[in-house]
């Protein structure tokens, strides 16, 4: 049976997309959707039986299947699962119920294509089938004129993605004579291009991957698409948003060694800020969680930039589950009643903020003399050594007596053995199925490393300044930065008046 996996995983996402259209209707009832959910459920099944079988790469007609397609179309398919059963009751009553779950069915079939092409024509149907459903997704509303601009506007940065990734895939199918992947990104095939079309072909490859990424300065669609349904938002990142990351990662043998790299890493820089920077001013819990994915995708990019592809797809597959639940959740941030608390906060002993210093440090240079000659092990030392000092001041130094200091003692070393087991996993399944990349110059690292101390230092200082002039600029820039433009907000939606016949259909 184990033979016959490709063969019964493609015959399912036939049939969940075919109980998708039946879903469209009219006659078919309501009740139809908790079978349909339950079908959607059989395709990420037999993914996660081929994941763990699989043991080396399969070209099965236009499809290349190892452990990074079925581990990222196991990823879409659980998400959109989750999602649509999430939904049933969510949406409830919602004229457009019906084609919710058909669209929503058949954007995370096509987004699952993506990932498991080879041949680069059907890697361009999928993903534009995918982009066109995310954008009917986020104009589900139609009949709010807010939903349909931002849908508009959503579409045509889509389009332009599309496109310019259809320019690169086009010049480097003609320079090798190749449209399949595994014949294009060989050695032999890569030589017949000169270094100037490389760094082309990359520098089309960044812009097509950064817009759905919403890095900077495409980012506005992403900020606008909160007036989409919440779970929409939630299957935004069911290797959508996240793309970016795993098209680099398929190219890695294209884009390791360019100077594009460079280029990518100043853009994810810049997003890192100022996507950390909106989610720190806006009140919209929504925004809050878009400029954290946008911060986020950025990390993400600089791993690739820096060559770390497989610290790239675990940082997008774990994000978009954390940031999915996270949006699935977002009705429950609302607290109607806070308890203030009668004490007060004092400050941290000088015993306890040298020893959350030390033990950052110590966990930063373990880590960084393990692959001292990697530049992506010293930003990932850095970022898991500051992590693990705010961690010890926040679970353990500002605990409440013994028993908090034991019990936040106790969470640290156990989030730090499931980070440990994850990671090893992820290694173990993924790494005969992604290239190592090539390291740019340890410069790199180290100006991203600059880049984000001096951010770090500004944002310490501003906090503590906030009556400065330079507070008060920065603070309204990235207010201004995350607002809606004015044809993207309404105070008193007007379609909510409108009267509907007991057909749905507006008077």
């Amino acid at each position: 049976m184990l033979n016959f996996l490709p063969e019964i995983f493609f015959l399912l996402i036939a049939l969940s997309v075919l109980s998708a259209l039946a879903l469209l209707h009219p006659k078919t009832p309501l009740s139809f959707v908790q079978l349909h959910v339950g079908i959607t459920l059989l395709p990420p099944l037999v993914a996660l039986l081929a994941l763990i079988t699989s043991k080396e790469t399969l070209i099965y007609g236009p499809w290349r299947l190892d452990s990074l397609s079925w581990l990222l179309a196991l990823f879409v398919l659980t998400i959109g699962f989750i999602v649509q059963r999430y939904s049933v009751r969510y949406l409830l009553g919602d004229r457009s119920y019906r084609k919710y779950f058909a669209l929503l069915t058949i954007t995370t079939a096509a987004d699952s294509g993506v990932w498991l092409s080879n041949d680069f024509r059907l890697l361009l149907v999928c993903w534009g089938i995918t982009l066109l459903g995310l954008t009917l997704l986020i104009g589900l509303k139609k009949e709010w004129y807010v939903a349909r601009n931002t849908a508009k506007q959503s579409g045509r940065m889509f389009a332009l993605g599309w496109l310019t990734l259809l320019a690169a895939v086009i010049w480097v199918t003609q320079a090798t004579g190749h449209w399949q992947m595994s014949h294009v990104l060989t050695k032999s095939s890569l030589a017949q291009l000169d270094s100037w079309e490389k760094t082309c072909i990359n520098l089309l490859l960044i812009v097509a991957v950064v817009i759905p990424a919403a890095q900077w300065p495409f980012g506005r669609w992403l900020l606008d698409s909160t007036v989409a349904p919440t779970p929409v938002s939630a299957v935004m990142h069911a290797g959508l948003v996240n793309a970016g990351g795993i098209i680099l990662t398929r190219f890695s043998p294209l884009f390791s060694g360019d100077m594009a790299q460079m280029v990518l890493l100043l853009l994810a820089s810049v997003s890192v800020l100022t996507g950390t920077g909106m989610m720190l001013v806006h009140v919209d819990y929504k925004r809050q969680l878009v400029g954290s994915t946008m911060a986020q995708m950025g990390l993400m990019f600089i791993q690739c930039a820096l060559g770390a592809y497989l610290a790239a797809i675990i940082h997008a597959v774990l994000h978009g589950l954390f940031k999915s639940t996270l949006f699935l959740q977002s009705g429950s941030v609302l607290h109607h009643h806070v308890e203030k608390s009668s004490g007060t906060n004092q400050p941290l002993s000088l015993l306890w903020t040298v020893s959350s210093g030390v033990l950052g440090l110590l966990v930063a240079l373990g880590l960084w003399l393990s692959s001292p000659e990697e530049g992506y092990q010293l930003i990932s030392a850095f970022t898991l050594g500051w992590s693990v000092s705010l961690a010890w001041i926040q679970l353990v130094a500002s605990a409440s007596g013994r028993i908090g200091r034991i019990a936040g003692f106790s969470i640290l070393i156990g989030a730090a053995i499931v980070y440990h087991f994850v990671h090893a996993a992820f290694y173990g399944v993924l790494q005969n199925s992604i290239p190592q990349g090539t390291q740019p110059p340890a410069s790199a690292a180290i100006l991203f490393l600059l880049i984000l101390l001096a951010g770090s230092a500004a944002g310490v200082w501003l906090a503590r300044n906030r009556s400065s002039a330079a507070y008060a600029v920065i603070y309204l820039w990235l207010v201004r930065l995350g607002e809606p433009q004015n044809d993207l907000v309404e105070s008193h939606p007007a379609y909510l008046t409108q009267s509907f016949d007991r057909g749905g259909h507006l008077r």
